[in-house]
């Protein structure tokens, strides 16, 4: 075979590379999926900081409008939970699904409740004689604080804020949660929520996170007239229900409402 021309196999390094063509002019590889490449790099670039998309209004906003398909009132709840991250006040394994209608676990046996019975809660709350009078909740107790979640809700609908949490570790945990919001008209206390908080009583708005055989008497005395409050209670059939009642000049007005399930009202802290 001498001075013949060589055929195949190739040497390795001229593969490829033809003679007439130097190495730095090669053509680029064809890539038919490179704009949708391109297109997925420039979305991430945009991706909001945590990742997971939560940042943006409109998950929050999508919530809302569910919430309003189910029959649920109240414009000023709404405006609150258009302006308070839900996934803030959850663990970072479930923040995917902070904006569904779940209660989810916050540690130590405690949950944070379902969109639709804080909304549910709340929306009695803006019934009472002093909130339709004033149009806010006015000087508000809360039973339970929990992560916090529905201490910043009701920070952006009433006049000041008492929350009472009976458990240090998430009493702490609320802190530092609430804490970039800088809400001066928040005070948070390590208590037993079954005494509630005469310092500042009477309040106008009292809501609890906890439900016992029937309610304490601190709470009633602590309810300002034309002040309401709400709370689950165990009915007469053994499960828990809401239980609204309004103070007037003449005395206590109760009534029962739906069926809902809380952790049981403790005394004492921890």
């Amino acid at each position: 075979m001498s001075g013949k021309r060589r055929g195949f196999p190739l040497e390795l390094e001229k593969v490829g590379t033809p003679a007439s063509r130097a190495p730095s002019a090669a053509r680029e590889p064809l890539r038919p999926q490179r704009l949708l490449h391109q297109a997925a790099l420039d979305a991430s670039r945009l991706a909001t900081p945590s990742g997971l998309g939560l940042d943006s209004a409109h998950v929050r906003q999508r919530m809302i409008d569910r919430l309003r398909a189910e029959g649920l009132r109240g414009e000023a709840v709404f405006d609150a939970m258009g302006r308070v991250p839900r996934h803030h006040f959850v663990d970072t394994a479930l923040a995917n699904q902070a904006y569904e209608d779940t209660s989810l676990p916050i540690g130590h046996g405690q949950t944070i409740s379902k969109p639709s019975v804080v909304a549910r809660m709340i929306g009695l709350l803006y019934e009472g004689t002093n909130a339709r009078r004033d149009g806010h909740l006015g000087r508000t107790l809360e039973i339970g604080t929990g992560c916090g979640y529905q201490t910043a809700l009701l920070a952006c609908m009433a006049r000041h804020v008492v929350s009472i949490e009976r458990l240090r570790p998430l009493f702490d945990k609320a802190r530092i949660n609430l804490a970039p919001w800088r809400l001066d008209q928040v005070r948070l206390v390590h208590g037993d929520g079954m005494l509630g908080h005469a310092p500042r009583a009477p309040y106008d708005s009292l809501i609890a996170a906890a439900g016992g055989d029937d309610l304490p008497a601190a709470w009633l005395d602590q309810l300002a007239v034309g002040g309401r409050l709400i709370a689950p209670m165990q009915s007469a059939g053994g499960g828990q229900v809401l239980v609204v009642v309004d103070r007037s000049a003449a005395g206590w007005t109760r009534s029962q409402h739906e069926g809902v399930h809380f952790v049981p009202l403790k005394s004492g802290v921890v």
